[in-house]
């Protein structure tokens, strides 16, 4: 029985002073994220990332849907309508070739 219970305390503190030092180690590591996502040179490549990606995604739905026609989901082509609006372009402009083969 002496040995159980001194078994039970050792968990037990073991386990309060694992959490603690995984807490501090978490809260380091938080503080080291935020600075990074603060950081404005971050920031501008995300922003820079997710405008890209809405361009792909504006061109390649344009591409497809020459291909495919109306069988393109009424949810993909509100969803390509939403990103096209949130990156301020409300059309195709025809000025790149992206989809195009040169034969």
């Amino acid at each position: 029985m002496r040995y159980r219970l001194t078994f039970i305390v050792g968990v037990a503190l073991g386990y309060v002073l694992g959490t603690r030092a995984g807490r501090e180690r978490y809260e380091q590591l938080k503080k080291s994220a935020q600075r990074v996502a603060e950081n404005p040179a971050v920031r501008n490549a995300a922003e820079s990332a997710a405008q890209g990606g809405r361009e792909f995604a504006g061109k390649a739905y344009h591409s497809v849907s020459e291909k495919v026609g109306d069988k393109v989901p009424v949810s993909v082509s509100d969803r390509v309508r939403s990103l096209r609006e949130r990156s301020g372009h409300n059309g195709h402009t025809g000025s790149d070739d992206w989809g195009t083969t040169n034969t």
